[in-house]
């Protein structure tokens, strides 16, 4: 039986404003590349997956500066090679830096609210889980979610990433559930989902566009999760 649902936070349950291709198309705009922001779109699907693959092994933030430079031409480069820019490492990681620069703040989707109300409503205990390094405390109150979320718990807190096992085993401690008792919904299928069945817990897939090819059980609606779980329950 499910007890507590635990959460991604970015891409599930809130986004970026303004919207990350926004920001993105308009760097590229100052460094003289022409893109559309569906092929941007595009591109951060390939960019986060690599972005997954690579904290797997080793989180991203614990490296060098030479290292996270590294890193994030990389990611910027596959984020242009979407929009159809084959771009050289000087290049995109002056893009990068432009579009780190950029002012912007998290909010919430539109069916993150009645989802957890729904939620709520079955008795069960929610989790918020994520890799954003900033006080997950604050940030959960600013965006309404206080009377929604019974804890948050962040990978800079325990000292480890998803998909790596320690910030699911530390919410199952604070849900006090056994794995099998928990489900993890996240929109990245190799730091969420495998992260979460990797210990045992059920795992369910947001994709909000229908493009993922991965073969594992999916949503395309945070509104479907509660019915997905009476469904099990």
């Amino acid at each position: 039986m499910i007890k507590a649902v635990f959460f991604d936070l970015y891409g599930t349950l809130a986004l970026f404003h303004p919207p990350k291709e926004k920001i993105q198309a308009a760097a590229c705009e100052e460094h003289g590349l022409n893109v559309s922001e569906y092929g941007l779109l595009q591109g951060y699907k390939m960019a986060d997956d690599y972005m997954s693959s690579e904290n797997s092994s080793q989180s991203i933030f614990t490296r060098s500066k030479k290292q996270q430079d590294e890193f994030f031409t990389q990611y910027e480069k596959l984020i242009l090679n979407g929009a159809g820019i084959d771009a050289s490492a000087n290049l995109a990681l002056k893009v990068w830096e432009w579009v780190k620069k950029t002012p912007n703040d998290l909010v919430l989707y539109d069916d993150c609210i009645p989802a957890l109300e729904a939620l709520k409503n079955q008795n069960l205990t929610i989790g918020l889980l994520s890799n954003l390094r900033r006080n997950l405390t604050k940030l959960i109150e600013q965006l309404g979610l206080i009377p929604y979320v019974d804890f948050a718990i962040s990978s800079q807190e325990v000292g480890a990433e998803k998909p790596h096992a320690p910030i699911f085993l530390a919410a199952l401690a604070r849900a006090k559930v056994s794995r099998k008792e928990a489900m993890h919904v996240g929109d990245q299928y190799n730091s969420d989902i495998k992260g979460a069945l990797g210990v045992g817990m059920r795992a369910l897939l947001l994709d909000r566009n229908n493009t993922d090819t991965n073969d594992h059980k999916k949503v395309l609606s945070l509104i479907e999760v509660s019915g997905h779980i009476k469904s099990i329950r």
